[in-house]
């Protein structure tokens, strides 16, 4: 039996050499029994480091499914344009927001007017009365609220009615940028209704070395 290259064989192939080599009692082959087994092993190795790879792909695809999943129906990542919610958010930070209707005062919230998906403030929740002065100090149901995440207060554009008795099933939002945020102070926006909501903001992840919490 003349020698073979034995990467070039198939398990099956390797199989049919040993075999043959049993057969040959002239031993005139130069194969050796520890050849064969080396390759044997080779052989496996691959064999299961194929499976591996396999599998890892598969889990892998499975888990990118779940993140696409999950970003676009539970934690949508948004993206910040405008300057109606500076200094909290800036434009061009990039912010993840999770599906909640349980709101409280001071939550930041996208919701939808139109066809744009707008970020503000929760000020009061539905039954609630607010009332700001001309200096835009905000009170809610006759509270006044300690708003440390504004650079600078401004009654701003409104044009409603003050004192305001926010809907049922909506909610009074503002930006953090009094004086130029058109917002539930507008009548042009209103009081934003549980429908209107797609999320809570809860985390910026970019800039990097701005990434965190979202308050």
């Amino acid at each position: 039996m003349e020698k073979k290259d034995l990467k070039h064989l198939s398990r099956s192939e390797l199989v049919d050499v040993i075999c043959e080599m049993k057969k040959d009692t002239t031993n005139s082959n130069d194969l050796t029994m520890e050849e064969i087994e080396s390759e044997q092993k080779r052989l496996k190795d691959r064999a299961v480091y194929r499976k591996t790879l396999k599998g890892t792909i598969g889990i892998l695809v499975v888990v990118a499914a779940i993140s696409v999943l999950v970003a676009t129906l539970w934690m949508p990542v948004l993206s910040i344009y405008g300057y109606s919610m500076s200094p909290t958010l800036e434009q061009g930070q990039y912010v993840v927001s999770v599906k909640n209707t349980d709101l409280k005062s001071g939550d930041i919230v996208a919701f939808w007017q139109g066809n744009k998906l707008l970020v503000k403030r929760v000020i009061a929740g539905p039954g609630q009365w607010v009332d700001m002065d001309v200096n835009g100090n905000v009170s809610v149901d006759g509270k006044a609220l300690d708003e440390k995440y504004l650079n600078e207060k401004a009654l701003g554009n409104c044009d409603i009615d003050l004192p305001h008795q926010v809907s049922e099933s909506h909610w009074f939002l503002m930006g953090d940028n009094r004086d130029t945020s058109i917002d539930s102070r507008s009548r042009v926006i209103g009081d934003i209704s549980k429908e209107q909501i797609e999320g809570q903001i809860i985390f910026r992840i970019w800039p990097f070395d701005q990434m965190g919490s979202v308050k």
